[in-house]
């Protein structure tokens, strides 16, 4: 009976959460990632090096810095449904500002806002699902979250560069055209979130009584079960040494992740294919995989409720594949160095991601991963800020995917070292067999 009870009410959780919390994720990750497909004509345009043009798309990840822990926070209280609205209104409203920029400084100021107003999301709609699902669903709903990512890469390519083919509609550019396209989409949903989301449970009008009361008791057993172990206050969390080598760890690998994925479409269009359009679909290659390892590792996570060495091999894969990159840039072999980058990065976020809620809860888990979002995320500042300033000195991109391979290499390490978390239902660490 329970069985056939769990197995019903999480059919209809996946299948009312799920599909659209990817499509929201997939206009929030286009709307963020869209510059590094407008700089193939926007740098000439307003006369930005790829240094200038580094530091200013990284400021977005400054603003993230400061305003997600307080976001997630006000989240955790006011509920998800109001709260996630509003930020997909406010960001749609400046990433379609964006396009009236008109040079390095006020594009890195727009880029600032953008991420003020994105604050909380990624992290916030985390949290949601721990009001949704129980712990052995953690890395299954993540990943399948975040494969909005790749899809917002894959798609996002053809589309924002088939978008900057209209140049010179209605008097606008063609990178102007697409920030107003990809922009505008986002506020509409924003509005329409406010009337499909559901906070708790409990408000589920989808799920029958005795689902409501199994997942209720479900989920409240689970949270009893860390409470036992210790609670921890919401400032203590984001003190906690765990914490803070999560967040070290995916520092280095959201560094890695964004200082390649910023400047992917340049490096694909220095081997020489001067269409945007074609270099909008090659794009699509490394995130393909990236989607397709996001999917397989969540599931195996899941599957041998083991977190920790399935993030070990995710960092050690990007590591092997920046180095292969960097040492055969100019050449086709540079494509599956990448791919395989990228196979590393996503297939990292499922279990990753499942770490924090096995020793948080609450309050302390809104600010625990906002916190670690927040670290992580200034990575996107200073990886494409890395990759730009390597190619005006070098001329070439090799040099910045080394240092972002080294960067991938110590969220391994510190995986490898320190992230030992035991499992709060049995107070062991989990291990590699299957679980039943």
């Amino acid at each position: 009976m329970d069985a056939a009870l769990e197995a019903s009410t999480m059919r209809k959780v996946y299948i009312r959460l799920l599909p659209f919390a990817i499509i929201c994720y997939i206009l929030a990750y286009i709307d963020r990632i869209n510059s590094s497909f407008a700089a193939l004509t926007m740098r000439g345009d307003l006369n930005m090096s790829a240094a200038d043009f580094g530091f200013a798309v990284g400021t977005f990840y400054w603003a993230y810095f400061l305003f997600e822990v307080p976001s997630n926070v006000i989240m955790e209280k006011v509920g998800a449904r109001i709260w996630i609205a509003r930020i997909m209104i406010t960001w749609g409203i400046f990433a379609t500002a964006t396009a009236f920029v008109t040079g390095s400084t006020s594009f890195g100021i727009m880029r600032f806002l953008l991420g003020m107003g994105e604050a909380g999301f990624f992290p916030g709609l985390i949290l949601y699902f721990t009001y949704w699902f129980p712990a052995r669903h953690h890395a299954r709903i993540v990943s399948g979250f975040l494969v909005g990512l790749p899809i917002a890469v894959a798609v996002g390519a053809p589309v924002s560069t088939g978008l900057m083919s209209l140049h010179g509609l209605f008097g606008l550019k063609g990178w102007q055209i697409m920030y107003i396209a990809e922009g505008l989409p986002t506020i509409v949903l924003g509005v329409v979130c406010y009337f499909v989301m559901t906070n708790k449970p409990e408000q589920a009008t989808f799920l029958t009584q005795p689902e409501k009361d199994w997942l209720a008791s479900k989920l409240a057993t689970e949270r009893k079960a860390k409470d036992a172990v210790r609670v921890y206050s919401m400032l203590e969390s984001m003190w906690n040494p765990k914490v803070l080598l999560l967040a070290l760890n995916y520092l280095g690998i959201v560094t890695a992740s964004l200082g390649m994925l910023f400047f992917i479409p340049q490096i694909i269009k220095s081997l020489g294919h001067s269409d945007n359009m074609t270099v909008g679909w090659l794009t699509m290659i490394p995130y393909i995989c990236g989607g397709i390892a996001l999917i397989v590792w969540g599931r195996l996570s899941d599957r041998m409720n083991e977190r920790r060495w399935h993030l070990l091999v995710a960092c050690l894969l990007s590591t092997g594949g920046l180095v292969l990159a960097g040492l055969t840039m100019g050449t086709w072999w540079a494509m599956v160095g990448m791919s395989l980058a990228a196979m590393g990065f996503y297939g990292s976020k499922g279990p990753f991601f499942a770490m924090p809620s096995m020793f948080l809860s609450g309050t302390a888990l809104a600010a625990g991963y906002a916190w670690i979002n927040s670290i992580g995320n200034l990575g996107g500042f200073f990886g494409p800020w890395w990759i730009g300033v390597m190619k005006d000195l070098t001329g070439s991109y090799s040099g910045g995917l080394y240092g972002l391979a080294l960067l991938s290499f110590v969220s391994a390490v510190v995986c490898a070292l320190f992230l030992h978390i035991p499992d709060p239902a049995t107070g062991k660490a989990p291990t590699l067999a299957p679980a039943q």
